[in-house]
């Protein structure tokens, strides 16, 4: 398994690092280059904006109630643009379900330079 990340503190500390040998590849981004894992970075941005720095937490159990909380409302209430408007959970049963065409069909039928149908 590999672990790509950032160069933030989030990931690296002494007991991560010990925790991840044997277990995981450590990859590091760029630095200054976010775009090379941009959906994790858009996802930290938003559990850091969205819950991380608007609660101070007084134990290690408020924080994970409250983090569980943003977490379920992030994967089951709130639709999101990226997936075409409905919430994670709902889009993996729609790709189980095979209810989403692959992505090379939905690239030929949303393609406006394609070449018209002859009748």
């Amino acid at each position: 398994m590999i672990r790509q990340c950032g160069n933030g503190c989030e990931l690296t500390s002494p007991a991560v690092l010990r925790w991840s040998l044997g277990r995981l590849d450590w990859h590091y981004i760029a630095p200054g280059k976010p775009a090379q894992n941009a959906f994790v970075e858009s996802f930290h941005n938003r559990l850091h904006d969205e819950s991380l720095n608007e609660h101070v937490f007084l134990s290690l159990a408020e924080a994970q109630v409250t983090i569980e909380a943003w977490r379920d409302d992030y994967n089951y209430r709130r639709p999101h643009s990226s997936l075409g408007a409905p919430t994670p959970v709902e889009f993996a049963r729609l790709k189980t379900e095979k209810l989403i065409p692959p992505p090379a069909m939905e690239n030929l039928t949303q393609n406006p330079k394609s070449e018209p149908a002859i009748s």
